[in-house]
């Protein structure tokens, strides 16, 4: 198997192509998404991973990692320093650093930055084999507390986030981290 290639950016490096590659996260590009956050995805823009997705993620005190949502697919986050709130099945449940939080397709959940500053988490996945018309956005009063909630239940991602910016802008890695 080949190296990868890691190319200098802007905002930092990124890796290119389907081969290898180490990448520091002090060194990594991240993107910004308004009100979301800022992540470093770790795959290659042009080789996704076919296996798993993964990122980091750093919210600030809160912040909601994403809208509530379920998916056809499994995620597992795992809080790297800080703390956070997990909304689960319509439930609070308070993340800190090492908890791992499994949720099997079909989970409905969100993250959201907790009362102290900086939440590190990191995200895996399955492969994203839905589109944007295949994920489920429940209106729900515990989400909706923590602004991470839609107003009407809907399947779409364009209308669960209508107007909401969520595109992300590269960024430079947001250091330090919590810790």
């Amino acid at each position: 198997m080949a190296e990868a290639r890691i190319r200098e950016t802007e905002t930092g490096r990124v890796a290119e192509g389907s081969g290898w590659f180490v990448l520091n996260l002090r060194e990594a590009s991240w993107e910004r998404s308004a009100g979301y956050g800022v992540s470093c995805g770790l795959e290659p823009a042009d080789a996704r991973f076919p296996h798993f997705g993964v990122n980091v993620t750093i919210l600030e005190p809160g912040e909601p990692k994403s809208l509530y949502h379920s998916e056809d697919t499994q995620e597992g986050f795992l809080v790297l320093a800080g703390e956070c709130v997990a909304v689960i099945e319509g439930a609070e449940r308070p993340l800190r650093q090492w908890d791992y939080l499994h949720c099997p397709p079909g989970t409905a959940h969100v993250l959201v930055g907790g009362d102290r500053p900086s939440c590190a988490v990191l995200a895996i996945g399955a492969p994203r084999t839905w589109t944007l018309d295949e994920m489920d956005y429940p209106a729900d009063p515990v989400a909706d507390h923590h602004g991470a909630s839609v107003a009407r239940t809907t399947n779409s991602s364009r209308r669960a986030y209508g107007e909401r910016p969520k595109s992300p802008r590269p960024a430079r890695a947001p250091w330090p981290l919590p810790g």
